[in-house]
């Protein structure tokens, strides 16, 4: 069911601007719908009206343009400053330390106070070689904007790790069990069969420039700019990467498994369904497909399931009704929450395929408990005042791994015979 009542945290980022582009948005999304059933009721009577479908289409292309405006609106008003507050006074003064050192790294190339306060920590990482790592507020505050920016991130499983690698043990067939009287026999159980998943941490990359009269000046923020310059560069290789990464030299993306039809399912691959038109949604009873895929999820995943596909799907899943003509699609209730799908939200992800004959267009499932997002601790930054010159670069890395972890968390929809 759809909540009834925005969270706080979404009233409290909805200030004016952002209340004016929601009312513009929802309405929007009422003369769309106006709109659309003219569509319909034209194609019923004699097979279609031109310039309905364009005007459908031209609002189509509005709603996604205004839905757009309000999430980048609610970004801002969520963005924190930076700042410390802990409650441990000597991981207060410790961070601080640390804080300043980096700024002083940054601005001016000084490393000698990074570099006595990462040898004290016994850091693995060398300043000539592997730079420095930001202060923690400042991954804190990357991450959150990679939260933000990146949909299989915000809604997946996330787990930081120390290590090279995260190694998940699964359980493939459980011991066998049974009923039994009370003085009856008991057989010999068989033993639990286990296997191990292994998603290793590989290196993301952005390289954001400054100049020299920018880093001296110190009204900037240097924390928050460097969180915005890498924001983009970072989420967008996470999103491709997380839904079709080969898994070489970059996590491995849901859709880079092994696919298979849901009646055949097994461990290891991702159970479709098909839509049974080739690049389309079956013209008779569209939306049977989609109710098929909700259901093909087992209930213990479907109750905190989600939808996940392109911009384009998601305008032609917003055309689609069920058999009592109310529409499956449903605007936010909020603004910065998602929309609906029969109940469930929808998160877009450009990365996703395009509706086309055999795409795999649309996934739904339990993706926090389906796909797991492993980041090493620690962002680094290198300083390069030499390869640009006027331009200071800071070669910016951070590792980070992923992969399915639970194959019958999340099924696919096939637009296939």
């Amino acid at each position: 069911m759809q909540p009834t009542n925005p969270a706080p945290e979404l009233k409290s980022a909805a200030g004016p601007e952002v209340s004016a582009a929601f009312e513009e948005f929802m309405s929007a999304f009422e003369a769309f719908k106006d709109a659309n059933d003219q569509r319909l009721g034209a194609l019923e009577r004699r097979g279609g009206d031109v310039v309905t479908t364009d005007k459908v289409e031209r609002l189509n292309a509005a709603l996604d343009t205004q839905k757009a405006l309000i999430d980048e609106l609610v970004l801002k008003a969520r963005r924190p400053a930076l700042g410390g507050g802990g409650g441990d006074l000597a991981a207060d003064l410790a961070a601080r330390e640390h804080k300043a050192a980096f700024h002083a790294y940054v601005r001016t190339g000084e490393a000698a106070g990074l570099k006595r306060l990462e040898a004290k920590a016994l850091s693995a990482g060398v300043g000539a070689d592997g730079g420095y790592v930001v202060p923690h507020e400042t991954e804190r505050e990357i991450g959150k904007r990679l939260a933000a920016l990146s949909p299989i991130r915000a809604i997946a499983d996330v787990r930081v790790i120390s290590a090279g690698t995260y190694k998940k043990p699964f359980m493939t067939s459980g011991p066998a069990v049974g009923w039994v009287a009370e003085t009856g026999a008991r057989a010999q159980t068989a033993s639990p069969v286990l296997d191990e998943i292994a998603f290793p941490a590989m290196e993301l990359y952005a390289m954001p420039a400054a100049t020299q009269t920018l880093l001296d000046d110190a009204a900037v923020n240097i924390d928050d700019w460097l969180a915005i310059e890498v924001e983009a560069a970072f989420a967008a290789q996470e999103g491709t990467a997380f839904v079709t990464g080969d898994g070489v030299g970059k996590p491995k993306g849901f859709l880079a498994y092994d696919t298979v039809a849901e009646s055949a399912f097994v461990w290891g691959k991702l159970g479709f369904i098909a839509t049974g038109a080739a690049g389309d949604f079956p013209s008779t009873s569209p939306a049977d497909p989609l109710v098929d895929l909700v259901y093909a999820v087992k209930a213990g995943y479907r109750q905190n399931g989600s939808f996940m596909m392109s911009r384009r799907t998601q305008g032609a899943v917003r055309k689609l009704k069920d058999e009592n003509g109310q529409y499956l699609w449903a605007p936010p209730t909020a603004p910065g929450a998602p929309p609906h799908l029969m109940g469930f939200p929808v998160y877009e992800a450009e990365d996703m395929p395009e509706i086309g004959a055999g795409s795999l267009s649309v996934a739904f499932g339990d993706f926090r408990r389906g796909y797991l997002v492993v980041d090493r601790a620690g962002v680094r930054v290198l300083r390069d005042p030499y390869s640009a010159k006027p331009y200071v670069l800071f070669y910016t890395t951070k590792r980070v791994g992923g992969g399915v972890q639970d194959f019958d968390a999340i099924k696919l929809l096939k637009f296939a015979a």
